[in-house]
């Protein structure tokens, strides 16, 4: 087993990626480092109960991180990297990781992302005949969608829903390039890792200081797990999503 030297009861790592960043390959990495749990948007859709703390911050950037993550080491994807900057000032001592990939990549990937999720989820709610687990989750993102709009406005363009994602690819790649330079130019370098999932497992196990496992760096895929998670919902089960992978 990896061990490290970090604190368990405070976060650690600090995800400040766009989703579609292989935030999913980052989750089980740090989970597998010893940085987890790692809170991810998955957390949210399979513990509806936490969309209320969250959805406060649609019209606020005061928040108890302290509650939000309570139990978490780690943090990847929207809505926790949308607020990489406070979260950064909250816990000085974290390290950042900006995950990244190719823009126009990304941008195909996030719009099916937004095909499988939000639009799904957010568009004429839930069915009426929706076993009663299920339709928790569909009305806690309901319930987000307030603060997943903010998020989506704030990098897309003012009026822009999540469920709208971004105005054209071109526009996409802007904010794209955009957020990076941003985070890079708000942090110090020994505090950041500008990191693609495709590098593996060395300048992540480098940056925090934790021996590489003996194993493959994983390669997961969000849109599948998305898509079968939805599929699973549908039929009352809200377990984990299985965070497919590529292969």
């Amino acid at each position: 087993m990896v061990e490290n030297h970090w604190r368990c009861d405070v976060l650690t790592v600090i995800g400040a990626g766009f989703p579609r960043t292989g935030t999913s390959s980052m989750k089980a990495a740090l989970e597998r480092l010893g940085f987890g749990p790692c809170f991810h948007m998955f957390t949210i859709l399979t513990e509806p109960g936490r969309a209320d703390d969250w959805a406060r911050l649609a019209g606020s950037d005061e928040a108890d991180w302290g509650k939000l993550f309570d139990g978490f080491r780690s943090t990847q994807d929207w809505p926790a990297s949308f607020f990489w900057r406070e979260l950064a000032q909250a816990y000085p001592e974290a390290k950042i990781v900006l995950t990244v990939r190719d823009p126009r990549a990304w941008y195909a990937s996030m719009m099916t992302l937004i095909d499988n999720g939000p639009r799904s989820m957010m568009g004429e709610g839930p069915a009426p005949d929706l076993p009663p687990a299920s339709r928790a989750v569909f009305e806690g993102m309901g319930r987000m969608r307030p603060v997943l709009d903010r998020m989506a406005a704030a990098t897309f363009g003012p009026g822009r829903t999540m469920a709208d994602g971004p105005v054209d690819e071109d526009a996409a790649v802007a904010a794209f390039e955009r957020h990076t330079a941003t985070v890079k130019e708000s942090l110090p370098p020994e505090r950041l890792l500008v990191f693609d999932v495709r590098e593996g497992w060395e300048p992540l196990c480098r940056f925090l200081e934790v021996d590489v496992p003996d194993e493959p760096f994983p390669h997961l895929n969000d849109g599948k797990s998305m898509r079968e998670f939805l599929g699973r919902l549908m039929r009352g089960d809200v377990s984990h999503p299985s965070f497919t992978t590529n292969a």
